[in-house]
């Protein structure tokens, strides 16, 4: 069997030594005599599991020692609701940052919670651009600012975080985080859902300042309140076991290629591989984001001519170039190139590409 290379936004590919390792561990693992997914999360062999897994991704992401971190169910959605239920109070504004489909998500969910103010957006460009943070209307009372720092769906990414004073900064970080080193001590949270960067789908990597935990004060259900799971060391609840492993075997492989410095200048090679062969192809593919906000991880673009979408969809299949189909928002194409798509399925893509191009252009 020959293992195609996968360009899904999510469920995305998983780094093939990951998954071997996975594999051979998968009837027993660590001496065990049983799958991990069968043992309790509270015997001590799970528990230093998860612990060791927090120390990685602290390391790797310099998590500074007044923030905690959490291993949650769900995804990220689900926290488009959970975060104003624990930042704001009854009253309480929140600002919101929209340059795509999932910040304009986040603001339909949150709006349930909190009173929210769109201190910035780019739906007038067709989300194609980051709003400049000169033109932001933040209010300095807010609960929170929010942001998506990465949009799937159009293809847009923030490369500086943005300064809020002193109001925390909220970052949906699903499809990018761990894809560059990030100063965590800029967020008051952060939060991801699992299946681009980090693992299966089925969990949520929060990382959230201490302080901001005291906000809800018992106002929630306990298994909404993030304090009452950092108290349980996210283990308030059965937590996603499975899933939870494989994060850690990839924070492991993370650190293997050098940790987050060395994924950045991979990504960046990679990304910029992809946009020179758009840009270069004479109009017969097009991304049409700013340039400077082009995404490093989503890279949508479309053909000249719409009539072809079905027939480059159907030989790049048969290459072994998967889920190339573009959101059904956008249409086109769009190929996600997160930490575990190497160099090599980029290079194929861009060789089938040109390829395509000089037999139907």
């Amino acid at each position: 069997m020959a293992r195609a290379f996968n360009f899904s936004a999510g469920p995305a590919t998983l780094p093939e030594p990951v998954l071997h390792q996975a594999q051979q561990e998968l009837l027993e693992w660590g001496g065990e005599r049983a799958s991990v997914m069968e043992l309790s999360h509270r015997g001590k062999a799970f528990e230093a599991m998860a612990a060791q897994a927090e120390v990685d991704l602290r390391e790797l992401l310099q998590v500074p020692d007044n923030y905690r971190v959490l291993f949650l169910q769900g995804g990220a959605t689900q926290h488009f609701a959970q975060v104003p239920m624990n930042l704001a109070t009854p009253g309480q504004s929140a600002d919101y940052v929209v340059t795509g489909a999932w910040s304009s998500k986040a603001v339909g969910e949150a709006q349930h919670f909190v009173q929210t103010h769109i201190a910035a957006s780019s739906e007038a460009d067709g989300f194609r651009s980051i709003p400049p943070r000169a033109q932001w209307q933040l209010r300095e009372d807010a609960a929170y600012v929010h942001i998506a720092s990465n949009e799937t769906i159009h293809g847009v990414e923030f490369h500086e975080t943005p300064d809020t004073g002193a109001v925390p900064l909220v970052a949906d970080m699903s499809s990018n985080i761990l894809s560059r080193p990030l100063d965590v001590s800029r967020y008051g949270l952060i939060y991801a859902g699992a299946q681009k960067n980090i693992g299966p789908a089925g969990l949520v990597i929060m990382i959230v300042r201490q302080d901001l935990l005291e906000r809800t004060a018992g106002r929630v259900p306990r298994i909404f309140d993030y304090a009452a799971h950092a108290a349980e060391n996210s283990m308030l609840n059965t937590p996603p076991t499975f899933a939870w492993y494989l994060a850690g075997l990839v924070f492991q492989w993370l650190k293997a290629q050098g940790g987050l410095a060395a994924i950045a200048q991979a990504n960046d090679r990679k990304a910029a591989t992809l946009y020179a062969a758009i840009d270069a192809s004479g109009g017969f593919y097009r991304n049409e984001v700013d340039p400077a906000a082009r995404s490093r991880m989503n890279v949508p673009f479309v053909l000249h001519d719409a009539r072809l979408d079905a027939l480059f969809l159907q030989e790049s299949n048969a290459a072994g170039l998967l889920a190339l189909k573009g959101h059904r928002v956008l249409g086109g194409m769009r190929a996600s190139i997160y930490n575990a798509m190497p160099q090599e399925g980029v290079d194929a893509l861009v060789a089938f590409m040109r390829d395509f191009a000089q037999r139907h252009g």
